[in-house]
């Protein structure tokens, strides 16, 4: 796989196989190599990764961070690749992002799918999240916590390799660390646009663990209902990081949803 950086130092993945490509937003405190079950899965597309502003390779030196900055940032790579239409994938804080980017530019989207999405958060939920925020500000360690909500025991336990890379991504220091608090300070205190989304056509595909703690699958059906061309899927035994552990199922999912394998609820 061969890695590049573009004229604004996004640091990205670009496989072209001439076709409309899938392009990959990553959560918060990840970087694009999460995608790498589906890179592999869709080898055979075009396909396109990057890292956030101020995640894995691309810097960000700004003090605070907002959904626009992220926005801007996915508009200015495609334009840099001269990219104009995409099927758009985004993950828990990728999700948001995507659905910001799909209200403001309509044009580029060929079809959204949304995995893990916060939605309509009690102020229980929000407090929960708040409080994660507020440890790691602390500096206090809250990689094991995460590790326990994104995965099943099981998977972990027949995986150690997978919980070894993703406690190394998640352990950040120095300016790693302070701009995964910008991040997830937006995270924590984002605040959901219904009139918009009640907004966006884009042929729209919303996936949750059904063991998912964090984006439940209530979230995802109410979701589901605000959206007017979409519909839900809810992969069983899957937690947050079900394009993972459950990386056939979520993949076969995008799959059937790029090549129009549904029709518009009316």
């Amino acid at each position: 796989m061969s890695y590049n950086f573009d004229k604004d130092q996004n640091h990205y993945f670009f496989k072209n196989n001439n076709s409309i490509p899938l392009v990959f937003i990553h959560g918060v405190g990840l970087n694009q190599s999460m995608w790498l079950p589906q890179i592999d899965y869709f080898k055979n597309k075009t396909l396109l990764t990057y890292d956030l502003l101020g995640h894995g390779k691309t810097p960000y030196n700004k003090s605070i961070i907002n959904i626009e900055d992220f926005r801007s940032q996915l508009k200015n790579l495609l334009n840099n690749l001269k990219i104009k239409k995409i099927n758009l994938i985004g993950f828990s804080i990728g999700a948001l992002i995507a659905i910001d980017f799909a209200y403001e530019y309509k044009k580029y989207l060929n079809s959204l799918t949304l995995i893990a999405t916060t939605y309509k958060r009690t102020e229980e939920e929000r407090q929960n999240v708040i409080d994660r925020l507020n440890l790691a500000k602390k500096n206090m360690p809250i990689s094991k916590l995460a590790m326990k909500r994104w995965f099943s025991d099981k998977y972990l336990e027949d995986n150690p390799s997978i919980y070894e890379e993703f406690m190394n991504i998640l352990n950040k220091s120095g300016e790693d660390h302070n701009n995964f608090i910008k991040a997830y300070d937006l995270f924590a205190n984002y605040r959901d646009d219904e009139k918009k989304l009640k907004q966006i056509n884009t042929k729209t595909l919303i996936i949750t663990g059904s063991d998912d703690p964090g984006s439940t699958p209530k979230m995802s059906k109410e979701l589901n209902n605000d959206m007017p061309n979409s519909r839900f899927i809810k992969i069983k035994g899957g937690k947050h990081l079900c394009s993972i552990e459950c990386s056939d199922d979520v993949n076969i999912a995008i799959k059937d949803h790029i090549n129009n394998a549904w029709i518009k609820k009316i």
